[in-house]
């Protein structure tokens, strides 16, 4: 175990084995009784509000009536790293709790793995050590137990992925072997000639922890008997490089003076129709007979039985027809139009963690299956880009975006910079603008925007990193 204080980020973060972690959190879940701090802390999140993120500079009061809705911001008094932003607000009683989570902190990974007693404490050494920079938000549904969960687990299945791998990622190409010699004379020009380089080893110990971290927190829900899932969209930074990775439909979008342009996908059913489609294709247990893998353009009736109507399988980007048969009438895998699409009638994504335990409801049949765990990661090469003072990355929950696109954004974003030049809490300050301008104003009837449009009333959380501020970052 090590620790790892981060002046920038206002806390303490404890680094040890994920493994480690889990088998400690195991002993916090008695088989009996309510003895462990963490079987306590998830059980108390029933009823009360889960814990705000830690770097957040007071204690966070959520609004109980329907005309309150407090934003909670970062402040001057507690700089995050690059002096990056923050705002959150809570949904509009969509939920009882806010579920979404933030983490934004240093993560310290050592050049060298070295095996060390849980109890050993080494010194942070900047010739052994990598200092990386975290940002994330995870979006709950069905709760805020899976969110929490990763905003403490993510980032400690990153620091160990990357460490297995860092001896591979510190010379000019990965090497075919890490812990062993060259077998062959021609394992170089193999990885040559498969142009891999550092970033797709870094991409694959990414990916690696997301589906670590999800497996984690399978076992610890487990224990507590819950069912909720979450998105994650996190930003990473290595080695002068920015690594994007989304599983889910929070959204980066990077705006600059004269461009923008987004880095994540939004993964919905409807996007991963074909990955969805071949799952069931495969293997057709899954849907138990409740459901059909064909998409139609609507919810077949039975007396359609027998015509032959449009249908898509899962190897078509084109539709064919399809004579009708009883099968047919099921309902559908995939279905509806735009955000009304639901996987098994269920979830409104197809990427995620947690959901482990979730069933369609009144049936046996399991969502987890068709869920993915593992992000889409892209990389921004910030060595090689050009950034000027007001250049931002902004990452938010689907709450900014459900009522805001991204030129909407990149505007106010552009002209709030431009008129706060010299107010040093100016990113906060904008995290808390958008995040307003979002949840709009009650009327004493329901929640507006600035036109008299509905306003979002789901939980909205907003970063803003100011890239220029990668400089002097680079240890």
């Amino acid at each position: 175990m090590s620790f790892w204080w981060s002046p920038a980020s206002t806390f303490l973060v404890i680094f040890t084995s994920p493994k480690a972690v889990s088998s400690i959190w195991r002993r916090s879940f008695p088989e009996e009784g309510d003895s462990g701090p963490i079987a306590r802390e998830l059980k108390a999140q029933k009823t009360t509000v889960p814990r705000r993120p830690r770097f957040l500079p007071t204690i966070y009061r959520e609004g109980k009536s329907l005309g309150l809705r407090p934003i909670s911001s970062s402040t001057k008094d507690w700089p995050l790293q690059w002096d990056t932003g923050y705002a959150e607000v809570i949904n509009a009683q969509k939920s009882v709790t806010n579920e979404d989570q933030a983490v934004c902190c240093h993560v310290n990974i050592r050049r060298t793995r070295l095996q060390m007693d849980v109890e050993e404490t080494p010194e942070v050494n900047p010739e052994k050590c990598v200092t990386s920079c975290y940002w994330a938000l995870f979006d709950g549904h069905g709760g805020p137990v899976a969110a929490t969960l990763a905003a403490q687990y993510l980032h400690f299945c990153i620091k160990e992925k990357l460490e297995e791998i860092m001896e591979g990622i510190d010379g000019p190409q990965p090497p075919m072997h890490l812990t062993a010699r060259r077998l062959y004379k021609s394992d170089p020009q193999f990885v040559k000639e498969k142009g891999i380089c550092q970033e797709h080893v870094v991409i694959g110990a990414l990916e690696s922890a997301f589906q670590e971290c999800d497996e984690m927190i399978g076992q610890e829900m487990a224990l507590s008997s819950q069912v909720d899932g979450c998105t994650a969209l996190m930003a990473f930074y290595l080695q002068r490089k920015l690594y994007i990775a989304n599983a889910g439909d929070s959204r980066a979008l990077l705006v600059q003076k004269q461009s923008l342009l987004q880095l994540s996908t939004e993964f919905t059913p409807e996007l991963e129709r074909k990955r969805i489609q071949h799952l069931a294709f495969i293997y057709p247990k899954l849907l138990a007979d409740e459901f059909t893998r064909f998409e139609f353009p609507r919810r077949l009736k039975r007396e359609e039985i027998g015509q032959k109507v449009l249908c898509r399988d899962y190897y078509m980007d084109g539709w064919g027809y399809k004579t009708v048969n009883e099968a047919d009438l099921r309902y559908p895998l995939i279905h509806g139009q735009g955000r009304r699409t639901r996987l098994l009638g269920t979830l409104a994504v197809s990427r995620g963690l947690g959901d482990h335990h979730l069933k369609v409801f009144e049936s046996d049949v399991k969502v987890k299956p068709f869920l993915s765990c593992i992000p889409e990661v892209k990389v921004l090469d910030l060595a090689a880009m050009e950034f000027l003072e007001d250049d931002v990355l902004i990452m938010a929950t689907d709450g900014l975006w459900d009522v805001l696109c991204n030129e909407e954004v990149a505007r106010i974003t552009r002209s709030f910079l431009n008129d706060n030049r010299v107010n040093p809490s100016r990113f906060s300050e904008l995290a808390a603008h958008l995040v307003h301008l979002a949840r709009g104003s009650f009327n004493e009837q329901q929640w507006i925007l600035d036109n008299d449009s509905p306003a979002s009333y789901d939980d909205i959380s907003v970063f803003v990193i100011p890239l220029l501020r990668h400089r002097g970052h680079d240890t």
